[in-house]
C-alpha cells in the first residue's frame, strides 16, 4: 500500500479542521438559543454571561406555550404550510409534465416566459399581490395566506427536467398500450421520480413554515396568525422577558429541525442528482 506524503495528510486534516469550525459556528446561535431557552430571567441577562444555565427551567417552555395562544398559531401554520405544499406539488407536477413530454402551441415561448418570472424578485410581487387579494376581499382569511402560493416556478422547473430524463421510448410504449397521459404521469413519471418530488414537497413546506412578511401583510386577527408572525408579536407581549422569547424561538424551529433530520436523505439525494442532471 503506497503512502501518502506528509503534505497530503497535512492538507486532509486543514480541510476537516476548516469543515468543523464551519459546523460549529453554524450551530452556535441555535445552540445559544436552546441553552438560553433554559435559563432563569435573571441568568439570562448576568454580566458576564453564563453558557449553560446553573438550573434548566424547562419550565420556560410552558410559560411561553401559555403566555401567547401558540396551540392556534401552530394550527395555522400547520394547515397552511400543508395545504400550500399539497397545491404546490400538484401544480408543478402537472406543469413540469406538460412542458417535458406534451407538444402544444407557443410551447418554447411560455417555458421561456416562466423562467423569465425567476429573474423578478419576490418582493416586487407582493404589492400587486396584496392588492388583489385586498380586492377579492380575502384579508384575514387562509385563501390570503395559501391560493398566491400554490405555484412556484422553480420547481415546475426543476421537475421538468427529471421528467426530461424519462426516455420518451417508455412514453410512447405507454401510449401505444392506450395510456393516458395522467396514468402514465401519477403511474410511471412520479415513482420514477419521488426523490426529486420528495426534495420539492420538503423545501415548499419548510419555506411555508418559515414564512414571514406575507402572514404579516394580510392577517390581522389573533385567530389568523402563524408562528412566525405570533412570535413578533408575542416578543412584544413578553417584554424582557428573554427566556421566554428563546423558548418560544425553540418551538417554532424544533419541528423543521426534525422534519429535516428524518428527511434529510430526501432533500440531500434530491439536490444531488439536480447537480448531476443540471
Amino acid at each position: 500500500m503506497k503512502s501518502r506524503k506528509p503534505t497530503a495528510i497535512i492538507a486532509e486534516i486543514v480541510k476537516y479542521v476548516i469543515l468543523i469550525a464551519g459546523a460549529l459556528f453554524t450551530l452556535l446561535p441555535f445552540v445559544w438559543m436552546v441553552l438560553s431557552s433554559l435559563k432563569s430571567g435573571s441568568e439570562i441577562v448576568a454580566i458576564p454571561p453564563t453558557i449553560i444555565p446553573t438550573h434548566f427551567m424547562f419550565s420556560n417552555y410552558a410559560e411561553a406555550w401559555a403566555a401567547a395562544p401558540f396551540p392556534r398559531y401552530f394550527l395555522n401554520t400547520v394547515f397552511v404550510a400543508t395545504v400550500t405544499t399539497v397545491g404546490v406539488l400538484l401544480t408543478s407536477i402537472l406543469a413540469a409534465f406538460a412542458f417535458a413530454r406534451l407538444d402544444f402551441p407557443g410551447k418554447k415561448i411560455v417555458f421561456s416566459l416562466f423562467m423569465a418570472t425567476l429573474m423578478i424578485p419576490g418582493e416586487m410581487l407582493l404589492i400587486t399581490n396584496f392588492v388583489t387579494v385586498t380586492k377579492l376581499k380575502w384579508v384575514d382569511t387562509y385563501k390570503a395566506m395559501i391560493v398566491p402560493w400554490l405555484a412556484n416556478v422553480f420547481y415546475t422547473y426543476l421537475l421538468s427536467q427529471f421528467f426530461s430524463s424519462v426516455p420518451e421510448a417508455l412514453y410512447l410504449a405507454a401510449k401505444v398500450d392506450k395510456c393516458s397521459d395522467l396514468k402514465f404521469l401519477f403511474k410511471i413519471m412520479v415513482p420514477m421520480n419521488k426523490n426529486a418530488i420528495t426534495t420539492v414537497a420538503i423545501l415548499s413546506f419548510i419555506g411555508s413554515w418559515n414564512s414571514f412578511l406575507w402572514p404579516l401583510l394580510v392577517t390581522n386577527s389573533t385567530n389568523m396568525r402563524v408562528l412566525s408572525h405570533g412570535l413578533v408579536r408575542f416578543q412584544s407581549e413578553a417584554g424582557a422577558q428573554y427566556q421566554l422569547i428563546m423558548a418560544a424561538s425553540c418551538i417554532l424551529v424544533v419541528p423543521i429541525v426534525i422534519i429535516y433530520l428524518f428527511l434529510r436523505k430526501y432533500i440531500l439525494e434530491g439536490m444531488a442528482y439536480t447537480g448531476v442532471k443540471g
